[in-house]
Protein backbone atom coordinates (compact mmCIF):
# COMPACT_ATOMS: atom_id res chain seq x y z
CA UNK A 1 0.00 0.00 0.00
CA UNK A 2 1.44 3.36 -1.14
CA UNK A 3 0.34 6.05 1.07
CA UNK A 4 -0.41 9.30 -0.13
CA UNK A 5 1.80 12.30 1.97
CA UNK A 6 0.51 15.49 2.54
CA UNK A 7 4.01 17.43 4.10
CA UNK A 8 7.30 16.13 4.20
CA UNK A 9 8.42 12.91 5.99
CA UNK A 10 11.17 13.38 8.31
CA UNK A 11 13.02 10.52 6.48
CA UNK A 12 12.64 12.54 3.07
CA UNK A 13 15.31 15.36 4.96
CA UNK A 14 17.50 12.60 6.45
CA UNK A 15 17.55 10.89 2.95
CA UNK A 16 18.98 14.30 1.31
CA UNK A 17 21.85 15.01 3.89
CA UNK A 18 25.22 14.53 2.92
CA UNK A 19 27.79 12.10 4.94
CA UNK A 20 29.25 15.50 7.06
CA UNK A 21 25.71 17.12 8.07
CA UNK A 22 24.16 13.86 8.69
CA UNK A 23 27.26 12.91 11.27
CA UNK A 24 27.18 16.73 12.60
CA UNK A 25 23.24 15.94 13.31
CA UNK A 26 24.48 12.54 15.30
CA UNK A 27 26.31 15.06 17.20
CA UNK A 28 23.60 17.42 17.68
CA UNK A 29 21.58 14.77 19.43
CA UNK A 30 24.77 13.41 20.68
CA UNK A 31 24.50 9.83 19.50
CA UNK A 32 27.69 8.17 19.75
CA UNK A 33 29.07 6.87 16.55
CA UNK A 34 32.28 5.58 15.18
CA UNK A 35 33.10 6.17 11.32
CA UNK A 36 33.41 2.83 9.25
CA UNK A 37 34.25 1.86 6.10
CA UNK A 38 32.16 0.14 3.75
CA UNK A 39 31.65 -0.51 0.06
CA UNK A 40 28.26 0.70 -0.81
CA UNK A 41 27.50 3.00 2.03
CA UNK A 42 27.59 6.67 1.52
CA UNK A 43 27.87 7.36 5.34
CA UNK A 44 28.66 4.23 7.25
CA UNK A 45 29.19 4.57 11.32
CA UNK A 46 28.55 1.79 13.64
CA UNK A 47 26.61 2.81 17.07
CA UNK A 48 28.31 3.21 20.29
CA UNK A 49 25.56 3.35 22.44
CA UNK A 50 21.72 3.17 22.89
CA UNK A 51 19.24 5.66 21.37
CA UNK A 52 16.47 7.03 23.93
CA UNK A 53 17.73 4.19 26.29
CA UNK A 54 17.11 1.69 23.35
CA UNK A 55 19.74 -0.41 22.37
CA UNK A 56 20.54 -1.77 18.37
CA UNK A 57 22.30 -4.94 17.98
CA UNK A 58 22.38 -8.89 15.74
CA UNK A 59 22.17 -11.80 18.55
CA UNK A 60 25.50 -12.03 18.88
CA UNK A 61 28.29 -12.00 22.13
CA UNK A 62 29.25 -8.63 22.70
CA UNK A 63 32.49 -9.28 22.00
CA UNK A 64 31.79 -9.78 18.66
CA UNK A 65 29.41 -6.91 17.50
CA UNK A 66 32.28 -4.48 17.08
CA UNK A 67 33.42 -5.99 14.41
CA UNK A 68 29.86 -7.56 12.64
CA UNK A 69 29.43 -5.95 9.17
CA UNK A 70 25.67 -6.18 10.38
CA UNK A 71 26.27 -3.59 13.06
CA UNK A 72 27.38 -0.82 10.48
CA UNK A 73 24.20 1.37 9.38
CA UNK A 74 24.64 4.32 7.13
CA UNK A 75 24.06 7.67 9.02
CA UNK A 76 20.97 8.41 7.46
CA UNK A 77 19.63 5.16 9.23
CA UNK A 78 20.45 5.95 12.29
CA UNK A 79 18.64 9.19 12.29
CA UNK A 80 15.80 7.43 11.38
CA UNK A 81 16.27 4.94 13.99
CA UNK A 82 16.67 7.42 16.66
CA UNK A 83 13.27 8.73 16.31
CA UNK A 84 12.14 5.18 16.62
CA UNK A 85 13.48 4.91 19.48
CA UNK A 86 11.52 7.37 20.90
CA UNK A 87 8.31 5.50 19.89
CA UNK A 88 10.00 2.51 21.38
CA UNK A 89 10.63 4.15 24.81
CA UNK A 90 7.04 4.92 25.16
CA UNK A 91 6.66 1.19 24.78
CA UNK A 92 9.15 0.51 27.79
CA UNK A 93 11.53 -0.96 25.49
CA UNK A 94 15.28 -1.39 26.35
CA UNK A 95 16.65 -3.53 23.45
CA UNK A 96 15.99 -4.48 19.45
CA UNK A 97 17.69 -6.85 18.25
CA UNK A 98 17.76 -7.14 13.98
CA UNK A 99 19.33 -9.26 11.61
CA UNK A 100 21.19 -6.74 9.79
CA UNK A 101 21.60 -2.94 9.00
CA UNK A 102 24.19 -3.29 6.54
CA UNK A 103 25.29 -6.59 4.33
CA UNK A 104 27.83 -6.22 2.34
CA UNK A 105 27.33 -6.49 -1.41
CA UNK A 106 29.43 -8.67 -4.04
CA UNK A 107 32.94 -8.59 -4.86
CA UNK A 108 32.09 -7.39 -8.48
CA UNK A 109 30.65 -4.14 -6.84
CA UNK A 110 32.08 -0.75 -7.80
CA UNK A 111 34.31 1.13 -5.88
CA UNK A 112 32.49 4.55 -6.17
CA UNK A 113 28.78 3.14 -6.26
CA UNK A 114 26.67 3.65 -3.33
CA UNK A 115 23.99 0.96 -2.76
CA UNK A 116 20.47 1.28 -1.37
CA UNK A 117 18.48 -1.03 1.44
CA UNK A 118 20.86 -3.27 2.93
CA UNK A 119 24.20 -2.74 0.61
CA UNK A 120 23.71 0.44 1.63
CA UNK A 121 22.93 0.37 5.12
CA UNK A 122 20.08 1.89 4.67
CA UNK A 123 17.48 -1.20 5.77
CA UNK A 124 17.26 -2.16 9.35
CA UNK A 125 15.35 -5.69 9.71
CA UNK A 126 14.24 -5.82 13.18
CA UNK A 127 12.98 -9.14 14.89
CA UNK A 128 12.72 -8.66 18.85
CA UNK A 129 11.98 -6.38 21.12
CA UNK A 130 13.17 -6.45 24.14
CA UNK A 131 11.05 -4.61 27.61
CA UNK A 132 12.46 -3.38 30.70
CA UNK A 133 10.73 -6.02 33.00
CA UNK A 134 12.28 -8.69 30.64
CA UNK A 135 9.48 -9.83 28.80
CA UNK A 136 9.54 -9.65 24.68
CA UNK A 137 7.79 -8.58 22.09
CA UNK A 138 8.99 -11.23 18.71
CA UNK A 139 7.56 -10.40 15.51
CA UNK A 140 7.74 -14.26 14.27
CA UNK A 141 6.04 -15.63 17.73
CA UNK A 142 3.20 -12.76 18.39
CA UNK A 143 2.54 -10.32 15.15
CA UNK A 144 -0.07 -13.02 14.17
CA UNK A 145 0.47 -11.60 9.81
CA UNK A 146 -1.67 -13.03 7.46
CA UNK A 147 -0.09 -12.66 4.08
CA UNK A 148 -2.41 -9.60 2.04
CA UNK A 149 -4.03 -8.31 5.28
CA UNK A 150 -3.48 -4.41 6.00
CA UNK A 151 -1.57 -3.80 9.02
CA UNK A 152 -2.73 -0.26 9.72
CA UNK A 153 -5.53 2.06 9.52
CA UNK A 154 -9.21 2.08 9.48
CA UNK A 155 -9.40 -1.43 7.38
CA UNK A 156 -6.03 -3.09 8.95
CA UNK A 157 -6.84 -6.41 10.02
CA UNK A 158 -8.29 -6.82 13.78
CA UNK A 159 -5.88 -8.99 16.22
CA UNK A 160 -6.76 -9.37 19.77
CA UNK A 161 -3.10 -10.84 21.29
CA UNK A 162 -1.82 -7.56 23.53
CA UNK A 163 1.39 -8.61 21.75
CA UNK A 164 0.36 -8.93 18.18
CA UNK A 165 -2.08 -5.27 19.04
CA UNK A 166 1.79 -3.67 20.79
CA UNK A 167 3.74 -4.31 17.17
CA UNK A 168 1.29 -2.66 15.36
CA UNK A 169 0.91 0.15 17.90
CA UNK A 170 5.21 0.67 17.40
CA UNK A 171 4.48 0.10 13.33
CA UNK A 172 1.79 1.91 12.45
CA UNK A 173 3.57 5.18 15.01
CA UNK A 174 6.18 5.37 12.96
CA UNK A 175 4.79 5.09 9.66
CA UNK A 176 2.48 7.85 10.97
CA UNK A 177 5.13 10.09 11.62
CA UNK A 178 6.61 9.54 8.26
CA UNK A 179 10.10 7.67 9.47
CA UNK A 180 10.34 5.09 7.23
CA UNK A 181 10.29 5.25 3.56
CA UNK A 182 9.93 1.46 3.01
CA UNK A 183 7.77 -0.71 6.04
CA UNK A 184 7.32 -4.15 5.37
CA UNK A 185 5.86 -6.62 7.84
CA UNK A 186 4.99 -9.87 7.93
CA UNK A 187 1.08 -9.43 6.13
CA UNK A 188 3.60 -8.62 3.40
CA UNK A 189 4.86 -12.36 2.49
CA UNK A 190 6.77 -15.04 4.28
CA UNK A 191 9.87 -13.82 3.80
CA UNK A 192 9.16 -10.90 6.40
CA UNK A 193 7.40 -13.38 8.71
CA UNK A 194 10.00 -12.85 11.44
CA UNK A 195 10.76 -9.30 11.15
CA UNK A 196 10.13 -5.75 10.24
CA UNK A 197 12.00 -4.60 7.71
CA UNK A 198 12.18 -0.59 7.86
CA UNK A 199 13.97 1.38 5.37
CA UNK A 200 15.27 4.78 3.74
CA UNK A 201 15.50 5.53 0.38
CA UNK A 202 16.96 8.88 -1.07
CA UNK A 203 14.94 10.50 -3.85
CA UNK A 204 11.48 9.59 -3.18
CA UNK A 205 8.62 11.21 -1.64
CA UNK A 206 5.89 8.35 -1.00
CA UNK A 207 5.60 6.03 1.60
CA UNK A 208 5.16 1.95 0.92
CA UNK A 209 3.80 0.12 3.91
CA UNK A 210 3.05 -3.70 3.20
Amino acid sequence: MFLAIADVMPVQHYAQLSRDACEAELAHRKIKFAREDAPGVLAPVRLEGPLHGVEFHVNLAEKDRATSPWEIADCRLVLAMDDFAEILEKHEIVSVVHYSMYRRPPKSWPDDKIGGQHHGGLALDAAHFVKKDGSALDVLGDFKGRVGAKTCGKKARKVKSPAAIELREIVCEAVDRGLFNVVLTPDFNRHHKNHFHLEVMAGVAWQLLR
